[in-house]
């Protein structure tokens, strides 16, 4: 096996992420007030008011329509929040979370939860539980957020099923039980949602576990990346390479494995490294697998530059000065056009909130819990 994936730290690094259904954009928040330059919009229905201060926020939002201005995004979203929209609520309750155009404030952004949660939005529930579960703007309190969880699981919510697994896996409120935390990521991916896909997708295909269904599990880690989720990408793309018995299309692995390094996924760009070290479904090449693993080096650090210290000595001996110079600086301007590392990309992800724009969920920086969502076009 090219790179060993441990299913469970594959969890515990990917749990418990708020739920957000708006696009950001990796701009801190101004000081300055709202421009005084704000349409007016009185005199219209509640609900034709609504839709237009969500199109106001959506298009200062994403700078599709409008120059981009984070703080009349967040105005615009909250005035629509103000008239009971849920979807805006629960957008707004966000922004304050994380701070988009607004001071971070997380008792705030509580309060829009709660509104948005009784207004009936499911996803709304689910961050609100997260919020609980790791006490922010709120005392903390595992056991709210579980019965918040199942609330929303119960109303069919994929994502709060597979949070309910991650509490039981990592013991949170509760004695760690992986059997049952196995019960709820199948109810997940019995519910289409892309993460318990995913869940059960590294479960089925642990090698420690008796037996696998490698079959199955390429099936839900397709399913998974197709929705856009990086991590199932470079998963689908390296159980192909790891067991070539299932695999149909060699360029099915490539195109997987090239998308999550593409997203920033390191150990994509290592595992492209090897196979062209090899001659691997493509022509044996030491300066292609140079470059991606020296791709994958700048990409990820210290973890990855330990996994690739080895071969990029070997292969600096067949390379002249020249080419490795040379290979070093693709590899730099490839690895900075490439330096977020995302977690989900979502197309049409949410109509209402965001229209046909195309966006992605940078991972959560460390410390954090809740990943900020930015414009494709950005990478």
């Amino acid at each position: 096996m090219l790179i060993k994936c441990n299913p469970l730290r594959t969890v515990a690094a990917e749990s418990l992420i708020v739920v957000v259904l708006c696009l950001g954009s990796d701009v801190k928040t101004l000081a300055s007030p709202i421009a005084p330059d704000i349409p007016d919009i009185q005199g219209t229905t509640d609900q034709r008011r609504v839709g237009k201060e969500l199109a106001l926020g959506r298009a200062y939002l994403t700078g599709d329509g409008a120059p981009q201005d984070l703080h009349q995004a967040a105005y615009w979203y909250e005035k629509a929040a103000g008239l009971g929209d849920p979807l805006a609520q629960n957008e707004i309750g966000y922004f304050y979370q994380v701070g988009i155009g607004v001071p971070v404030d997380p008792v705030r952004a509580v309060h829009w939860y709660q509104l948005s949660a009784s207004n009936g939005l499911t996803s709304a529930k689910v961050n609100l539980a997260v919020t609980y579960i790791r006490g922010i703007g709120v005392q903390k309190s595992p056991k709210t957020g579980e019965k918040l969880l199942m609330e929303a699981a119960n109303k069919g919510n994929g994502i709060a099923a597979t949070y309910l697994g991650d509490m039981h896996l990592l013991g949170v409120g509760m004695p760690r039980d992986e059997a049952a935390a196995e019960k709820w990521y199948e109810k997940s991916a019995k519910m289409h949602s892309y993460l318990g896909n995913f869940r059960m997708g590294m479960i089925l295909s642990d090698p420690n576990r008796h037996p696998q269904d490698l079959k199955r599990a390429l099936s839900l880690l397709r399913a998974s990346a197709s929705a856009g989720f990086v991590p199932a990408k470079h998963a689908a793309g390296l159980l192909l390479v790891n067991h070539p018995d299932i695999c149909t299309s060699h360029d099915e692995a490539l195109t997987l494995l090239n998308k999550a390094a593409n997203a920033g996924m390191w150990k994509s760009s290592v595992v492209l490294g090897a196979l062209a070290r090899d001659g691997k479904w493509v022509p044996r090449d030491s300066r292609q697998a140079y470059l991606h693993f020296r791709a994958g080096e700048l990409q990820g650090g210290e973890a990855a530059s330990a996994v690739v210290k080895n071969d990029l000595q070997a292969l600096s001996v067949k390379l002249s000065a020249e080419e490795r110079m040379r290979l070093d600086e693709e590899a730099s301007g490839w690895a900075q056009e490439h330096s977020h590392l995302l977690a989900m990309v979502y197309k049409g992800h949410n109509k209402k909130l965001l229209g046909p724009t195309v966006a992605a969920l940078a991972d959560p920086e460390s410390g954090s819990h809740a990943g900020l969502l930015v414009p494709l076009a950005a990478f």
